[in-house]
């Protein structure tokens, strides 16, 4: 293990290094003969909105009590992530053909034996998810288990001024509550909205991935919990080939809408370490559609800056100068 670093990946013109580049945020930020990168895949098509992972969360990082009002708008009574929630499920009910919902639908099925199998469930049988065809005046829901994305390139990572927020050798991101100023820059930096403020101690709170877990070898909290394998860890690497395989299995099923967010590296964040399979557009599950780092500037502006600062010296010395000739 190396030390650890504060980088969120940007090169030295401001722009995103690429997969081309073989770029490593974990190698990028000082470890050494560190682990694979590991992250999240949630395959939104299996989730049953259980809140399971929500649970989960709190009772192992014990995290604070967030309310139990309801928005009056679904069953989501959290609305989104914040410091005091840090898995959030949401509830979109749309009207579309997809995923008619019917009561006593699996009187005859083994819904355990189906939880098993997560997102290897034949969408023909997966009644209960929004892959299953129904008739066109009926609804659907959406449900998404959202979460922190531990971005390839952390804009959060570039504004801390104390080293709280600081990349671990699993090439995850995490904050350091007993180093936080609660100088609160990290959270506009945030092209997601992810991380968030406690009223009580202004200090910054977000998901770990569970890195107390991690480094005992054990996987995250959420997804130990989620009985339906929607929310899946592993090798960030291997979960993009499963995530891949699984498109394509829902294309083959006639469920045209699928489609990965937060998988590709080429994208603005240089890829998420927690991405997601999605029925629709990112904006319907409350997601940024063209999310970018939000430092990827700062070293070109930065140097706008030293070049303005030299012109005005320049002309102060010339200016002086002339003066003295006078």
């Amino acid at each position: 293990m190396g030390t650890v670093g504060a980088t969120g990946g940007l090169t030295t013109d401001g722009a995103v290094s690429g997969p081309e580049s073989g770029y490593d945020p974990a190698a990028a930020s000082g470890h050494t003969d560190h682990p694979p990168r590991v992250g999240f895949f949630t395959d939104t098509t299996v989730c049953i909105g259980c809140k399971a992972c929500e649970v989960a969360c709190k009772e192992w990082n014990a995290v604070p009590d967030d309310g139990l009002d309801l928005t009056g708008m679904s069953y989501d009574n959290t609305v989104g992530l914040g410091a005091n929630t840090w898995r959030h499920v949401a509830f979109i009910e749309q009207r579309k053909p997809l995923a008619a919902q019917q009561s006593g639908m699996h009187h005859d099925t083994d819904v355990l034996t189906m939880a098993e199998h997560g997102s290897a469930t034949d969408p023909a049988v997966a009644a209960t998810t929004p892959t299953t065809p129904g008739p066109g005046d009926e609804f659907r829901w959406l449900m998404s288990s959202d979460v922190c994305k531990h971005c390839t390139h952390a804009a959060c990572l570039d504004v801390c001024p104390t080293g709280s927020l600081f990349r671990t050798e699993f090439g995850t991101v995490v904050v350091q509550e007993d180093i936080c100023n609660g100088c609160g820059y990290c959270i506009p930096a945030c092209p997601y909205g992810v991380i968030d403020q406690r009223p009580d101690d202004g200090r910054a709170w977000k998901c770990t991935l569970c890195y107390d877990r991690l480094g005992n070898g054990l996987e995250p909290a959420c997804a130990k919990a989620c009985p339906t394998d929607s929310i899946q860890f592993g090798p960030l690497d291997e979960l993009r080939e499963r995530a891949q395989q699984r498109v394509e299995q829902l294309h083959g099923a006639g469920v045209t809408d699928a489609r990965l967010y937060g998988a590709d590296p080429d994208d603005g964040v240089g890829g998420d370490g927690a991405f997601f399979l999605l029925l629709d557009e990112p904006e319907v599950y409350g997601l940024p559609p063209d999310p970018v780092v939000t430092t990827r500037d700062l070293p070109r502006m930065w140097r706008h800056v030293g070049s303005a600062a030299a012109t005005l010296m320049a002309g102060a010395v010339a200016a002086f100068l002339g003066t003295r000739r006078r």
